[in-house]
C-alpha cells in the first residue's frame, strides 16, 4: 500500500507526529547536551529518515506545507511531546503504530483523535507562528559567583530538581542570583560528571545539566514527568470554555486555586479567594499572571492561559516535592501550602458529597478546617480527629482528584462498586474504569491505554479484556464487580508506591557514638549528617564525598552543629535520642522530595531512586541482582523476587550498601544501581565460565 492510498487524516497524524518528534530532540537539545555538533538525525532508528531528491507525492507536499507549524502538546506540559512511533508491523514500539493509523482513520477517526488514540486524551494540537532557526540554550558565556539573570534561575531550577535524584549534590533556592549554594551545588555535578569542579558553569556543565535534567524528568519519553506530575489526566486540562468575569464553577476554582498558590512565591500576582466566583479581583489576579507570562492581558482565562497557569503551578510544586505526604500531621494552628491543598481537596470533596462543608482556601488550619476535616474523616471511616495524618491526606488526595476527574457520582465514594459497565455503556462508571485503566496502563506494557470520556467503545473493551487477562479473571471485557475491585486494588497498590516517599532506616545503634569510635554505626552516622547538611547550611560537615567509618574530629564538628541545629545538648557524643532526631529530620527531607520508580528498566537506569514502597520491573531487576550476589556469598541474604520493595529487600540492599562502601539509606540510587549491576555481571561471568 503506497502513500497515496492512505487515508489523508492517517496521513495527517503521521506527518504532526513525525514533527512532534523532531521538535522535542531540538527542545531538549537532545544530541547538542551530548557532545554532538547537530540538532537531530537522519536515521529512521532515532528520527526520522531523509533522502535528498527523493520523489515526493503531492497530496505530502501539501499536507506537510499546511502541517509544518503544528505539533503536539500535552495540556499542562511546556515541551512538544516526545511522539514515539513505529510501522506496527516489522518494528513494535509503545507509541503510534504506522499501520494502525489507517485502520483508525477508517473507523472515521480524524487526525487529532487518531493521536490521542495512541498518546492519550490530554494530547493537544498547538500551532505556531514562532518559527525561526534553531537557538542553543547556553547564554553565551559562564555563569559563576555572582552572575545574576534568567539563566542562572533556569540553571538553580534544573538542579533543584536534579538534587530530588541526587540529593547529595543539594538543592540551590530559585533566586536568579549565583549565590555559594549554587556554586557548591554545581562544584558537587562536576565532581560526580568527571567535569572540571571549579563551579563555573561553562558550556560543557550547562549541556550536562541539561542532559541530567532532561534525564530525571523524561522529557524525551512517552512516560515523561509532566503526564504524571499529578497523577490525572483531567485535572490540568482545558475545560474547552473560556473563562471570564461572571464564570462560575469548579474550573473557576481550580484557576484561583492555581493563582492563589502561584501568588505565595511571587509578590507581583494578586491573591485571590477560591470560592468559584470570577469577579473583579480573579480577573485583577488573571491579568497580573498573563502579564508576567507574556499573554494578551485580557483577565480572561482561555486555552493558553490556562496551560500556563497549569504549567507553573505545577512546576512550583515540583520545586517543593509536589503533592506526596508531607511527613509531619497538620493540624489547629498549622498554615503553609500543604494546608491550602487540605482545604482544596476538601472544597472539591464537598462539591460532590452532601455531607461535607466547604472551607476558605486561606492556608490557616483554623476551627472551620478542623471541623471540615472531622466530617471528612467521619464519612470516609477515619478516625474523627480534625488532624490530618498520612491516612487522611491520602484520602483527601484520592477524593480530591476522583471529583476533579468526575469519575465518583454525587455522595459515591472512590472505589465503590455502582453498576455493571460493558461495551455501548456510558457515564460515571465508566469514567471511572477508563481513569483505572489509564493509571495502570502507565505501568504495564500489555494493558493499553484509553481515552477517559466515559464511552465504553472497542478501546476500552480491550484494554478490560487485558487486564482481566493479566488479574486472572474470566476474560469477557465486561466490568462486573470482582473487575472493578481488581482494577480499584492495583491503582491504589500503584499510587502507594510511586511517586514513592523514600524512607530512611539506619537503625539506632547499639551503644551511643563518641569521638574515636570506629565501624559501620559510624560510617552510618557520616551518611546520615552529609545527607543533612545538604539542606540545613548550619550543619558544618566538610566531609568527602566517601566517608569513612572512624568517628574524627569533622564528624565531631559536624555532630555538635546538628545537636545546635535541633536544640540538643550540644555533647559531640551521638546517642539514641540525637539519632532520632537526626533520622526523622532526614525523612521530613526525603518526604519533601519524593522520587518514583520506572516501569520498564531494561537493566539500565532508570533516572529515578527505589526505596522501600517502591514497586514494578525495576525493582524485580534489584531483587535478581541481589540474589546473584547472595549466591556468591554466604554473608549476603537471598530476597524474594517479586516486584515490590518490602523490608527483605530493603535491608539486603544496606547490608550490600554497607559492604560495597555505598550510601546507607537503603535508597537505589545511580551508583548502587550500577554497583548492583556490575557485580551481578561479574558473578555471571565467572559461573559461566567455571
Amino acid at each position: 500500500m503506497g502513500a497515496l492510498s492512505w487515508p489523508e487524516e492517517a496521513l495527517r497524524a503521521n506527518i504532526i507526529a513525525q514533527v512532534s518528534l523532531a521538535l522535542n530532540r531540538i527542545w531538549t537539545e537532545w544530541y547538542p547536551s551530548r557532545g554532538y555538533s547537530f540538532n537531530i538525525t537522519g536515521s529512521p532508528g532515532y528520527d526520522q529518515a531523509y533522502v535528498n531528491g527523493r520523489t515526493v507525492f503531492a497530496v505530502m507536499e501539501r499536507l506537510t506545507a499546511e502541517l509544518f507549524s503544528t505539533f503536539v502538546q500535552r495540556s499542562g506540559d511546556a515541551e512538544p511531546y516526545f511522539t514515539e512511533y513505529c510501522d506496527g508491523k516489522t518494528v513494535t514500539c509503545p507509541g503510534m503504530k504506522q499501520w494502525g493509523t489507517v485502520d483508525r482513520a477508517r473507523e472515521g477517526m480524524n487526525a487529532l483523535q487518531i493521536l490521542r488514540y495512541y498518546y492519550g486524551s490530554r494530547v493537544q494540537l498547538v500551532t505556531t507562528d514562532n518559527i525561526a532557526a534553531i537557538p542553543s540554550s547556553y547564554p553565551g558565556s559562564p555563569l559563576r559567583r555572582g552572575s545574576t539573570g534568567t539563566n542562572v534561575r533556569i540553571l538553580q531550577k534544573q538542579l533543584s530538581r536534579i538534587a530530588r535524584d541526587y540529593p547529595s549534590f543539594g538543592k540551590p533556592a530559585v533566586t536568579g542570583t549565583f549565590d555559594e549554594a549554587t556554586e557548591n551545588s554545581v562544584k558537587k555535578f562536576q565532581k560526580q560528571f568527571s567535569l572540571t569542579a571549579d563551579g563555573v558553569v561553562g558550556r560543557a556543565t550547562w549541556n550536562k545539566v541539561s542532559f541530567i535534567y532532561v534525564s530525571v524528568k523524561d522529557l524525551a519519553e512517552l512516560t515523561s514527568e509532566g503526564e504524571t506530575a499529578e497523577g490525572t489526566q483531567s485535572a490540568g486540562g482545558w475545560p474547552g470554555t473560556v473563562l471570564r468575569r461572571g464564570s462560575t464553577g469548579s474550573s473557576v476554582e481550580q484557576v484561583q486555586f492555581w493563582l492563589s498558590d502561584l501568588a505565595q512565591f511571587d509578590s507581583s500576582l494578586v491573591r485571590v479567594t477560591v470560592d468559584g466566583s470570577y469577579g473583579a479581583t480573579t480577573e485583577r489576579a488573571v491579568r497580573a499572571f498573563q502579564q508576567k507570562q507574556s499573554l494578551t492581558a485580557d483577565g480572561a482565562v482561555g486555552q493558553r492561559t490556562w496551560n500556563a497557569l497549569y504549567t507553573a503551578w505545577v512546576d512550583a510544586q515540583s520545586d517543593l516535592g509536589g503533592t506526596a505526604w508531607p511527613g509531619t500531621a497538620l493540624r489547629r494552628g498549622a498554615v503553609g501550602m500543604e494546608v491550602r491543598l487540605v482545604q482544596f481537596w476538601l472544597r472539591l470533596a464537598a462539591d460532590n458529597y452532601s455531607a461535607l462543608r466547604t472551607v476558605t482556601v486561606d492556608g490557616s488550619y483554623g476551627a472551620a478546617t478542623v471541623s471540615a476535616v472531622e466530617a471528612f474523616q467521619t464519612l470516609f471511616g477515619l478516625t474523627a480527629d480534625g488532624v490530618v495524618g498520612r491516612s487522611t491526606w491520602n484520602k483527601l488526595k484520592e477524593v480530591g482528584l476522583a471529583v476533579a476527574n468526575k469519575i465518583v457520582a454525587a455522595n459515591v465514594a472512590p472505589g465503590q462498586f455502582t453498576t455493571t459497565t460493558r461495551a455501548g455503556s456510558s457515564g460515571t462508571a465508566v469514567r471511572a474504569v477508563q481513569y483505572y485503566l489509564r493509571r495502570l496502563a502507565a505501568y504495564y506494557s500489555d494493558v493499553p491505554s484509553v481515552t477517559v470520556d466515559g464511552k465504553f467503545g472497542a478501546a476500552t473493551t480491550r484494554a478490560v479484556r487485558a487486564w482481566q487477562s493479566r488479574a486472572g479473571l474470566p476474560v469477557d471485557g465486561i466490568v462486573g464487580r470482582l473487575t472493578f475491585q481488581s482494577l480499584y486494588d492495583a491503582a491504589q497498590a500503584l499510587e502507594a508506591s510511586g511517586p514513592v516517599v523514600r524512607t530512611v532506616s539506619l537503625p539506632a545503634p547499639a551503644a551511643a557514638l563518641r569521638p574515636g569510635d570506629t565501624g559501620a554505626a559510624v560510617r552510618r552516622l557520616n551518611r546520615l549528617l552529609l545527607f543533612l547538611s545538604q539542606w540545613i547550611p548550619e550543619i558544618n560537615f566538610t566531609a568527602s564525598d566517601t566517608p569513612d567509618s572512624t568517628f574524627d574530629p569533622e564528624l565531631e564538628i559536624a555532630v555538635r552543629s546538628a545537636q545546635r541545629y535541633f536544640g540538643l545538648t550540644e555533647t559531640g557524643v551521638v546517642t539514641a535520642a540525637d539519632w532520632k532526631v537526626f533520622r526523622d529530620a532526614a525523612l521530613q527531607l526525603l518526604a519533601a522530595n519524593p522520587a518514583g520508580p520506572s516501569p520498564e528498566p531494561g537493566g539500565v537506569w532508570p533516572a529515578r531512586a527505589l526505596a522501600l514502597g517502591s514497586a514494578g520491573p525495576a525493582v524485580l531487576q534489584v531483587q535478581k541482582w541481589l540474589n546473584i550476589i547472595a549466591a556468591a556469598n554466604q554473608t549476603a541474604d537471598f530476597v524474594p523476587e517479586t516486584g515490590l520493595f518490602g523490608t527483605e529487600t530493603q535491608t539486603a540492599l544496606e547490608s550490600y550498601q554497607l559492604a560495597a562502601g555505598l550510601e546507607t539509606l537503603s535508597v537505589v540510587d545511580a551508583d548502587t544501581w550500577e554497583s548492583l549491576r556490575l557485580a551481578a555481571q561479574g558473578l555471571c561471568r565467572e559461573c559461566k565460565e567455571g
